[in-house]
């Protein structure tokens, strides 16, 4: 892994061999009970890899008004910095979630980061809510964000298990 910039083990000047998968569920109101809360419930939290390029991630979306069908992309590189803070040192990855400022509620304090060895991986949950402008009648929505991310080598049905590490920072929602 070469280093593009001044500081090698900045993010931004290294290539990291990491693989991430972002699952990302959305819903209103109308998902918060019966039958469809049901639906949302059952969504999978982690999904077979398109490839095994690394760096690579992997996006899936599922939301309430496709019937929390997944729709899913992927792209060579790293995780967005404004996503996933990663730092690699003596052959570790420090992994960190970045929340949203923009979603509910507020933590104040968070988990640590998590650090990982080569062929381990994380699964990182976090949940949050949204309100509309009063001008779109005022309304809430509600998201939760599922980072799977291996270092290392891998296989395309990784995510699909259980992983070395799980940080659950899911609150309640109201």
């Amino acid at each position: 892994m070469a280093a593009i910039g001044d500081q090698p083990d900045d993010y931004h000047d290294r290539f990291v061999d990491v693989t991430a998968q972002w699952v990302r569920t959305s819903w209103t109101k109308r998902s918060r009970g019966g039958p469809p809360a049901a639906l949302r419930n059952a969504a999978p939290v982690g999904f077979v890899l398109p490839t095994l390029r690394c760096p690579a991630v992997h996006e899936v979306s599922m939301d309430e008004a496709r019937g929390f069908e997944p729709r899913e992309s992927s792209r060579d590189g790293q995780p967005d910095r404004a996503d996933v803070l990663l730092k690699e040192i003596d052959g570790r990855l420090r992994v960190e979630l970045a929340v949203t400022p923009w979603g509910m509620p507020r933590r104040w304090r968070r988990p640590p980061a998590v650090w990982l060895r080569r062929g381990e991986w994380v699964r990182w949950q976090i949940n949050y809510r949204f309100s509309w402008p009063m001008a779109r009648g005022g309304a809430w929505s509600y998201r939760m964000d599922t980072l799977n991310l291996a270092y290392g080598p891998t296989t395309v049905d990784v995510f699909t298990g259980n992983p070395t590490r799980l940080v659950d920072e899911r609150g309640l929602l109201r």
